[in-house]
Order: structure tokens, then C-alpha cells, then sequence
């Protein structure tokens, strides 16, 4: 079966961090650009970050930038998202995704996903 493990997520004060991590399963992480989405109750799916295959990041949300940190490490077959100084707004299911159409933020373009991983930031 081919998908993403992702895990990472939990409950966090405004303020702190949380390192997420997704882990490719039946497919090898190297051909792929990877998106972190996220997805907050009652609204759409959303692209955050995404990593080329050349390792080149792209942050498609001007709130996280400079709060977040995308990363792979393809001989692990993993992807990371670090995330400082959360806010509340943060607060959704995260998941991670693989494209070969270059970092699109329509979720329509990823094949391969995880369950999601919740991450929620609240005092």
C-alpha cells in the first residue's frame, strides 16, 4: 500500500513547538515534491509548505513563514515540518503529500497521502 505515516502532532501552548514527521510507505520518497497540507474544522484543505525533489522550499502561506521549517531526508524516506512559535490559528489536521506536478497547492494533484496528524494550540 502506498502512503504516508505521519506523526508529530498534539496539544501545545501558544507559543511552542512541534515537530511533525510523515515516513513514505511503498514508495520511494526521492521522484516526489512533498506538501504539508492542513485542514481546520469546517474549512478547506490548505498547502503550507512544500519541498522539491531539488530540496528547494516553497511556503505557500505568509502566516508561517518564518515560523516553519520544511525538510526531507530521502535516505530515511521522511519529510519533516518543524513549527515555532504557534499560534492558535495553527490549529488543524496536518497532513503530508507526494506530487510529481511540481509543488501544486491543489490537493487534486497528490496520489499518495497520510491519515493526518492533529496539532492543536491552545492555552
Amino acid at each position: 500500500q502506498l502512503r504516508f505515516v505521519e506523526s508529530g502532532g498534539g496539544l501545545v501552548q501558544p507559543g511552542g513547538s512541534l515537530r511533525l514527521s510523515c515516513v513514505a510507505s511503498g514508495f520511494i520518497l526521492d521522484y516526489y515534491d512533498i506538501t504539508w497540507f492542513r485542514q481546520a474544522p469546517g474549512k478547506e484543505r490548505e498547502a503550507v509548505s512544500c519541498i522539491r525533489r531539488s530540496g528547494e522550499s516553497i511556503f505557500h502561506l505568509e502566516s508561517v513563514k518564518g515560523r516553519f521549517t520544511i525538510s526531507r531526508n530521502n535516505a530515511w524516506n521522511e519529510a519533516f515540518l518543524q513549527m515555532n512559535n504557534l499560534e492558535p490559528e495553527d490549529t488543524a489536521v496536518y497532513l503530508c503529500a507526494a506530487t510529481t506536478n511540481d509543488c501544486s497547492t491543489s490537493p487534486s494533484m497528490y496520489p499518495y497521502w497520510g491519515q493526518g496528524t492533529q496539532v492543536t494550540v491552545s492555552s
